[in-house]
């Protein structure tokens, strides 16, 4: 089974946890061969592949990402998978850090992303969106 978007419930409860504290979003991310956008659509005609597909997402997101506060604190490129199904194969990973869930849903409630987030849909075939609360960095596990 793959991934695109969250259900109503895990959206949800999202929602229900605070929303004025710092958040990690952990983005885990796999690439259409080719970009499958909805017959008539502006970029269909490009022939993008995925990653293309979801470049142009960047772009065109990158901005309002920005304005809310939201940074990219990691960036991760696949090599192998050590522990979990061998048939997961995440193409790229990375932390995405929001000032707080409002900048979060800020984000994605505005006309501009909701326009961009159709080259991310177009682009991806199988992804994770992962809620985490920032710990300390550094040290040892504890």
């Amino acid at each position: 089974m793959n991934y695109l978007n969250p259900t109503r419930e895990a959206f949800d409860f999202f929602k229900s946890l605070p929303r004025d504290t710092p958040i990690n979003m952990l983005n885990l991310l796999r690439y259409r061969d080719r970009a499958e956008y909805p017959e008539g659509h502006p970029s269909a005609a490009k022939g993008w592949t995925g990653r293309e597909a979801y470049a142009e997402y960047g772009r065109t997101s990158g901005p309002i990402f920005s304005r809310v506060g939201g940074t990219i604190i990691w960036r991760g490129a696949w090599e192998a998978m050590v522990t979990g199904p061998d048939d997961k194969l995440w193409e790229d990973a990375f932390v995405a850090a929001y000032p707080n869930a409002g900048a979060f849903l800020e984000m994605i409630t505005d006309p501009e992303y909701q326009k961009a987030v159709e080259n991310r849909s177009a682009a991806v075939l199988d992804s994770r969106l992962i809620r985490f609360a920032p710990g300390e960095n550094g040290g040892g596990f504890n």
